[in-house]
């Protein structure tokens, strides 16, 4: 089947200004001259018709093949208002709206996909090369908008930062959610501005030289205003999400449910020039066909790219650990670019904190964060006492530069009981060594918002719903969520907007005191990053990774061509003595994350040393230190 817009060059996108038109689109797709197609899945319905809010006009579609109803209705302009008119007494959104301006509930809106472009002849950058910063449209501002993001953009230029990953912006139930209860997939939510806003916000990361990802949902859909059950078999009854019905990507009509999120996600690609989707949570997408939804999806996406000439990338979620996601075709994998890896974060916050609660009942062995380090994965077929069962695969022929680490993400800090970030619970001896062993990883570092400074404010879980019943319900779902681990204290209610409130960041704080050595010192690093020949990402063939288990030192040894680096780290709450085995040669220090300039005690770490010496070396408590190869004058 023809994807919208999937297979035109990027040339014409940028350059003319305009979308190309495509009559297996779906949705309200404005022609110009006051025409617009109407095209809707709707198998089980005979008739329908378009219902157009100005002058209460009704103009019937025409149903063809495999249950699509569509037609080109004349006098209908950009911004003209419309619902489907299913039955006498029932109106809908469009399943695919492109705005919502009056919330999940109400009219949906014709939109013109024609926007001036001026990004400088962007093409993407390398994967490689991405450093994530997750935010959240509502809460990284006061005014939570598109617009109030872009004074923004050269502060996290200047940070370092290569990437914006934005929280979902699918159409969610009023003003407050964290986005993953978005019922209408093509629609940019309203209260952050709409699809232009969003379209301003990413020409200006462009022209800033900074890439956007998006975080779209194909798991599941929110339960307020959900109405695609209306319109055919979206979901099935075979399978259940944490989140309610499954959607139905393997049983019959399951090709057109398909086509309709594919057609959304070539649509962020493509009309809205996004680089990269971050596909949430995977795992939970339940399809048993021969090919797999993710891998069809993983397809059409990346021939898309190809013919667009420039780079874009799926980069998946899954509590799995599952490698196939993304090892090449060839080798059975389903070709995606990159995975979120929980297993480094379980690792290193468990030892950093000794918490055991939960899911976290797994984590804790010094050995475990070591193996994450060498080969992605800490579980690749162990077993798991929180699952009861064997967990994960081997990942250790996955290039490094295909996993996303984080020490916080929005789930990591969101989905405890407080939203308190890894401040609340370590010291911030202890939030420079997280930092140091995320973003001179081999792997693609992610940082959430405001965590560069130190930010204290929490992150919990809110939502603005207008049904009591599902308020209280989703109250009760946290309640229980949280019983496995044994947290104290009251539950933030998600529906009160004081909760929304908590989460705004505080700017000002990176100016003064701890937060702006924190800040500067998130700097350093990620120069640190671009900068060090030898920290380039690389695979594992040229990563040596050495432990010292009684004493919990780790040390990582990164080579490029002939540059070399050394990355010494004492995970252990006591200073450590440790001999290392290392090329000889003079070792120079370039950061210390335990020198005085970073507010540290002082290093008990040498500023150089030579290998030859073999004299043990004293690595402060909870700190690091990378060094840098050079030859004896």
């Amino acid at each position: 089947m023809k994807r919208a817009g999937g297979f035109t060059s990027d040339k014409r996108l940028t350059e003319k200004q305009d979308i190309p038109i495509d009559d297996q689109a779906i949705g309200a797709v404005y022609l110009g001259n006051h025409n617009c197609r109407f095209r809707v899945w709707a198998p089980t319905l005979e008739k329908m018709s378009v219902r157009l809010v100005e002058g209460d006009r009704i103009v019937p579609l025409i149903k063809g093949t495999r249950g699509y109803h569509d037609a080109i209705v004349k006098n209908v302009g950009d911004g003209a208002r419309y619902f489907y008119q299913l039955a006498p007494d029932k109106k809908r959104p469009d399943p695919a709206s492109r705005f919502q301006p009056e919330g999940v509930h109400g009219p949906s809106q014709v939109v013109d996909s024609n926007f001036r472009w001026d990004e400088k002849g962007w093409r993407g950058i390398a994967l490689k090369d991405y450093v994530i910063y997750e935010l959240h449209v509502g809460r990284f501002t006061a005014s939570g908008t598109f617009d109030a993001l872009i004074p923004y953009l050269e502060y996290l230029f200047q940070l370092g930062v290569t990437a914006i990953e934005l929280m979902p912006v699918a159409q969610f139930p009023g003003g407050r959610n964290w986005g993953y209860d978005g019922v209408l997939p093509f629609a940019v939510q309203n209260t952050y501005g709409g699809p232009q806003a969003m379209k301003r916000f990413i020409n200006a990361c462009h022209r800033r030289g900074l890439a956007v990802i998006l975080d779209v949902v194909y798991n599941h859909l929110g339960p307020e205003g959900n109405y695609l059950a209306d319109f055919g078999p979206y979901f099935t009854d075979r399978y259940k999400t944490p989140w309610g019905p499954a959607l139905n990507f393997d049983g019959p009509f399951s090709d057109e449910v398909r086509e309709f999120f594919i057609q959304n996600a070539l649509y962020w690609i493509t009309e809205f020039h996004v680089d990269a989707l971050r596909l949430d949570a995977v795992h939970t997408i339940l399809d048993h066909s021969p090919v797999a939804f993710v891998d069809e999806l993983s397809r059409e996406v990346h021939q898309a790219v190809a013919c667009l000439e420039r780079q874009a990338y799926l980069i998946a979620e899954s509590a799995d650990n599952d490698g196939r996601l993304i090892r090449a075709r060839e080798l059975g994998g389903y070709g995606l670019d990159a995975v979120w890896n929980d297993d480094f974060h379980h690792c290193l916050r468990t030892l950093l904190t000794g918490e055991r609660n939960g899911y976290y009942q797994d984590y804790g062995e010094f050995p475990q964060f070591v193996k994450a380090y060498r080969e992605g994965f800490a579980y690749s077929g162990e077993y798991s006492r929180f699952r009861r069962r064997r967990h994960g695969s081997v990942a250790r022929d996955i290039p490094a530069n295909r996993f996303v680490v984080f020490s916080q993400n929005h789930d990591q800090v969101g989905n405890r009981m407080q939203g308190d970030r890894l401040g609340h619970a370590v010291s911030f001896v202890e939030l420079k060594l997280a930092a140091g062993l995320v973003i001179l990883s081999p792997f693609i570092p992610l940082l959430f918002m405001g965590e560069e400074y130190a930010e204290p404010a929490p992150f919990p879980y809110f939502i603005s719903h207008s049904d009591k019943e599902l308020i209280e319900a989703v109250r009760r779902g946290r309640r229980e969520e949280f019983a496995s681990f044994d947290w104290q204290g009251e539950i933030p209610d998600p529906q009160d907007a004081k909760t929304f409130l908590r989460a705004e960041l505080n700017h000002e704080l990176r100016n003064a005191d701890e937060h702006l050595v924190m800040l500067k010192f998130y700097r350093e690093l990620i120069r640190l990053r671009k900068t060090v020949a030898a920290l380039d990402p690389v695979d594992e063939n040229q990563m040596k990774v050495a432990s010292f288990e009684k004493e919990q030192v780790m040390v990582v040894q990164r080579s490029h061509g002939a540059a070399l680096a050394l990355l010494v780290a004492n995970l252990s709450a006591v200073p450590a003595a440790v001999t290392l085995s290392v090329p000889d040669g003079r070792w120079r220090s370039v950061v210390d994350s335990a020198d005085e300039t970073w507010r540290g005690k002082g290093s008990l770490l040498p500023r150089e040393f030579r290998a030859a010496d073999e004299k043990p070396l004293n690595v402060t408590a909870r700190s690091f230190a990378l060094f840098v190869h050079e030859e004896a004058p």
